[in-house]
């Protein structure tokens, strides 16, 4: 009786060491390829600032964060955020630990310090009142012998030699939303400063839009930008020519209309 060779075993290893390693190398290139992909560390901040910056959600969204991200990708990065507090943004920056913050130059104490991208969007800085006052202030004079609410940590330029002198009181909270309620709520004081979109933000989404009133004309307006270290002149002359592309096609104006 003739029995039939079996395919014998010893072939397996062969054909799975071939199989083991093609995927091994397809798994090194693709960690590879993901390890050399160039990373911007973008901060958002703890609280963010809307809608400029949008984090009590599963991923981030607002004006900056959507331009800073799509142009970033545009130009080979993947973007990433970091929330880190107000007062420790600086030096982390300068240390490496994260590439990119939102700030307008005006806001900085030594700007020189840094590089900055061309504005993105203006930030407009009014004046918002209680309607039950049945007072509106519309210039830092009007304010004298009275209490603004301010953001901690915020520099205001325009205010600044006010609240020094003493010609103007300021309060300062931790958070925007927290303005508005001192201002509903506490009767020492008059106003608060607040960029524009800032401010109809929250009391959009605080069902307080009918509460307020605001200055008819802005305190100041300021270019928000992208601060980076020194070193990143070739990031963001990039990133300025993006950014032109994009206001220039109408994208930046579309990202704008999402969050007015």
């Amino acid at each position: 009786m003739k029995y039939r060779k079996h395919l014998s075993f010893k072939a397996f290893p062969k054909h799975l060491t071939c199989i083991s390693f093609l995927l091994a190398f397809s798994l090194s290139t693709s960690a590879a390829n993901e390890s050399n992909q160039k990373i911007f560390q973008f901060n958002i901040s703890p609280n963010g600032y809307p809608p400029y910056m949008i984090v009590n959600q599963e991923a981030p969204s607002g004006i900056m964060w959507d331009v800073v991200s799509l142009i970033s990708q545009r130009l080979g990065y993947k973007i990433v955020a970091r929330k880190i507090p107000r007062k420790r943004v600086d030096q982390m920056l300068l240390d490496g630990y994260i590439d990119g913050t939102s700030r307008a130059i005006e806001w900085t104490h030594k700007p020189e310090n840094f590089l900055f991208t061309d504005p993105v969007v203006d930030i407009q800085e009014v004046f918002f009142t209680p309607k039950h006052h049945d007072q509106t202030y519309q210039s830092p004079e009007d304010l004298f012998s009275k209490t603004v609410v301010a953001h901690l940590g915020y520099l205001y330029p325009e205010l600044k030699p006010h609240f020094e002198s003493g010609a103007i009181k300021r309060f300062d909270v931790s958070r925007d939303r927290d303005m508005f309620n001192f201002l509903l709520h506490g009767d020492r004081f008059d106003a608060a400063v607040a960029d524009l979109l800032v401010g109809k933000w929250i009391l959009k989404n605080e069902g307080m839009q009918d509460q307020f009133t605001v200055s008819a004309r802005e305190i100041s307006s300021h270019g928000f930008r992208v601060m980076l270290r020194k070193e990143s002149q070739p990031f963001v002359d990039k990133f300025n020519a993006e950014l032109a592309r994009i206001r220039e096609n109408g994208e930046l104006k579309a990202i704008l209309a999402n969050y007015r």
